[in-house]
């Protein structure tokens, strides 16, 4: 078979849904290999604040693309998408599929759609823009868009700040628009039979409810030791990706004095919560996505049966 016939397995959930849960009873039933797709699970010694897999789970079903890099490192889409790609090969090459579990979003459709080729951020352009809209307001530098690139301020609001700066960013350093960068791009296919899986609550509060107390349990574990064992290790500043990550950049406020105990709490579950919405808000938008309720008890099995029946339907269309 070729590799567009080969399957590949994406497991997406928000934070908390069972992503883990599920993808160890795939990994003890089917020939898979699991690779991480998680930006936070990236970085080396830190544990707690990630919910990273303990030893004992690590070792029952080992993830690729975990503590990969040490907090002062970056690691971004196009990094993923190039590491995932050849361990994906690699996975196949030996016989087994390749089973993505996680839920950064950004990640999964940097591998499945490819990354554009517009322009990098050039820091001295965003700090003009950033200072016009200062002293103008971000409608007026929508309206600014609307005249050099209408298609693109047609699908933005005109107070989508980073959005905005982004297509006026572009426009200002290639000095066309972005909407005709964007068309004149080749269309990218990921080269293998998807066979995409979302766990989706079919109610927003028990959700909640497992997020409060999944932070809560953070805390109790010693999120707050882990922080200062990692700022002794290694040479941290809040600005950093690693410590922007939720739950890490509210413990780092805690240490530094701006918040006490109880903003923490109810800041690090706000925090998850708006993390938990925007990657549902993600998995919605994909319309091809296999939905599974993750609050119901038998959500493994469910998942199980589901990918089985792909797989036959895969082989059976395609046998060796």
């Amino acid at each position: 078979m070729s590799l567009h016939q080969y399957p590949a397995i994406f497991l997406m959930g928000p934070t908390a849904s069972g992503k883990t849960a599920a993808a160890v009873e795939l990994a003890q039933q089917l020939p898979v290999e699991l690779v991480s797709v998680d930006s936070a699970l990236v970085y080396r010694d830190m544990n707690i604040g990630t919910a990273k897999p303990d030893a004992a789970t690590l070792a029952a079903a080992p993830h690729h693309l975990i503590d990969i890099i040490d907090p002062t490192a970056v690691y971004s889409a196009a990094a993923f998408r190039t590491d995932a790609l050849q361990l994906m090969q690699d996975i196949t090459a030996r016989g087994k599929i390749p089973l993505l579990v996680g839920g950064t979003m950004l990640y999964f459709r940097a591998l499945q759609f490819g990354l554009s080729d517009l322009p990098q951020a050039d820091e001295d352009v965003r700090a003009d823009i950033e200072k016009q809209a200062a002293q103008n307001g971000w409608p007026q530098m929508h309206d600014e868009l609307a005249k050099i690139d209408p298609v693109t301020a047609a699908r933005l609001k005109p107070n989508d700040s980073q959005r905005i700066q982004r297509a006026l960013e572009i426009f200002r350093i290639s000095g066309q628009p972005m909407s005709e960068l964007l068309q004149q791009q080749q269309p990218y296919q990921l080269p293998y039979k998807l066979i995409p899986l979302a766990l989706i609550p079919s109610e927003r509060k028990p959700l909640h409810d497992r997020i409060a107390a999944r932070f809560t349990e953070m805390l109790k574990l010693g999120l707050l030791d882990e922080l200062r064992e990692l700022q002794d290790k290694y040479d941290l500043n809040s600005d950093m990706a690693s410590m922007r990550c939720v739950g890490y950049r509210q413990a780092w406020q805690y240490l530094a004095g701006d918040i006490d105990h109880t903003e923490l709490l109810e800041q690090g579950i706000a925090a998850t919560r708006q993390l938990a919405k925007r990657q549902l808000t993600w998995l919605r938008s994909m319309p091809d996505n296999i939905q599974f309720d993750c609050l119901k008890p038998d959500l493994n099995q469910q998942v199980l049966n589901t990918v089985h029946a792909q797989l036959d339907q895969l082989h059976s269309r395609n046998p060796l």
